[in-house]
């Protein structure tokens, strides 16, 4: 399903025909779709009220199938089909009248919605005479509006009182929520919070599927063991990847479980959907995503000859934009200087390769790259026992970092560590250790130890051209 705060989507993709049926898809603009859908389904000399009403509850209705991808995330090619028995009525080429034009054009941008949710209402509707339904009557709008209820008061009647219409909702070019790259094992990104949220969701009804825990961003072990049980569950490869194919299953089942596409929808909440916007990373800004960014980058410059150095500041100066066009242009991706979804992936598989060609025992003294897999309370392996390592060492300097023995296991003492690390060091006090926060410690312990700040990624040993 889409993420983040719902939208108008500038086009809409109709099926002329029953779901499965074969029948043609006509694109046409969103507003023009809700004149022909309210033109076919009611009357222009019915009062204006109920013609409002009528009008929210039909934009509701398209910008819940559109917002849960609910016929996309199934693979078909289209947002909403013309079938009375599933979505809403649609006449291709039909005459629209003029006053339903005129307040279509008011009212197409507002929508919706259960008061503390975010997704717009699933405002089922049927026409009152030969169809009833749990929903708003569309005939039964008549009668109210000419008591003089407002279009508000009208929806109120029919969906409850703890409702509200959004109004002014942007207007924006509809795009597929998979992020366009496989998630897998190492990777930070929003789009991986968003499969660890539905996934944890989704475990409620199928409790083979492991909690994840903190929906924090980072595709850990445990993440990469949910996204098997539940391929393993639904006849997907085992992979642990989150393909296309995956991302778009785990949407379906997620809209399913919570009723998104239904008017008892259990709802999204506002910490449902925060930070799952990607974020383009470009000039001018800084923060520890950018320090994330530019340690990848670091990395792989070291062993692509073509891909220009850059410092881990924090700050995404002119260094660090003509690092990302050099990549940009090694990989053939738009010159554009700006991190967006393509990039980061071709960064991040670049970066996953180094990270395969070089065995622990190959690191420079003791200092060895991030290992592309986030640490946190409960991991076992051999860099929670080098980290352990590096916090100790660094104690004799900052009393502050307490020392941590070498078991290799991340407990309550190596997490307590950490953030004693990270509040020195001024970044958040998470616990977790990703890219930049390893980067920060591998960085103090050696310059500590051998008097030179020598960055894990200065002694690649070869390099690509």
């Amino acid at each position: 399903m889409p993420v983040g705060e719902p939208f108008i989507p500038r086009d809409i993709t109709v099926h002329l025909g029953r779901p499965e049926e074969t029948a043609n898809n006509v694109t046409v603009s969103f507003p023009d779709y809700i004149k022909n859908v309210v033109s076919s389904e009611i009357y222009p000399t019915w009062p204006e009220n109920a013609i409002r009403a009528n009008i929210y509850a039909i934009v509701s209705f398209a910008l819940n199938r559109v917002y849960t991808e609910w016929y996309r995330s199934r693979g078909y090619p289209f947002d909403i089909t013309n079938s009375t028995q599933f979505d809403q009525k649609y006449i291709y080429g039909r005459e629209i009248f003029e006053n339903v034009g005129q307040l279509v054009d008011e009212l197409f941008n507002s929508y919706v919605r259960r008061q503390g949710n975010v997704e717009p209402l699933f405002t089922a509707f049927c026409n009152g005479t030969t169809v009833t339904c749990d929903g708003l009557s569309q005939w039964g709008t008549v009668p109210l509006a000419q008591q003089g209820m407002t279009p508000y008061e009208i929806l109120t009647y029919y969906y409850g009182s703890n409702i509200d219409i959004v109004t002014n909702v942007p207007v924006m070019t509809n795009t597929p929520s998979y992020p366009g790259f496989d998630l897998r094992l190492g990777l930070s990104d929003d789009p991986v919070r968003t499969i660890q949220v539905q996934l944890n969701r989704i475990s409620r009804n199928y409790p083979a599927i492991p909690k994840i825990g903190e929906a924090a961003g980072d595709f850990d072990y445990i993440t990469q063991d949910a996204v098997i049980a539940f391929q393993e569950i639904f006849g997907l490869p085992a992979t642990g990847i989150v393909n296309e194919a995956t991302w778009y299953q785990i949407s379906y089942i997620y809209t399913s479980v919570k009723n998104l596409a239904e008017l008892n929808s259990e709802g999204l909440t506002q910490q449902d959907i925060e930070h799952t916007h990607t974020e383009d990373l470009h000039f001018g800004m800084q923060g520890k995503n950018i320090r994330a960014l530019q340690y990848h980058l670091a990395v792989v410059g070291a062993y692509y000859a073509a891909i220009q150095p850059v410092e881990i500041t924090g700050y995404f100066g002119e260094q660090t934009e003509s690092s990302v066009k050099s990549l940009q242009q090694v990989f053939g991706l738009p010159v554009t200087g700006i991190v967006d979804f393509n990039t980061w992936s071709a960064l991040y598989d670049a970066y996953l390769g180094i990270l395969e060609s070089i065995p622990l025992d190959t690191a420079v003294n003791d200092v060895v790259l991030y290992p592309g897999v986030v640490l946190r309370e409960g991991t076992t392996s051999e860099y929670v026992r080098l980290m352990q390592q590096y916090l100790t060492y660094i104690h004799g300097t900052y009393p502050e970092v307490p020392t941590v023995n070498a078991t290799g296991y991340f407990g309550p003492m190596t997490k307590t560590a950490v953030m004693a690390f990270q509040e020195l060091f001024g970044y958040p006090k998470t616990g977790v250790v990703g890219a930049a926060v390893w980067n920060a410690i591998v960085s103090l312990y050696s310059d500590l130890k051998y008097g030179y700040d020598k960055q894990p990624f200065q002694a690649p040993g070869y390099t690509i051209a």
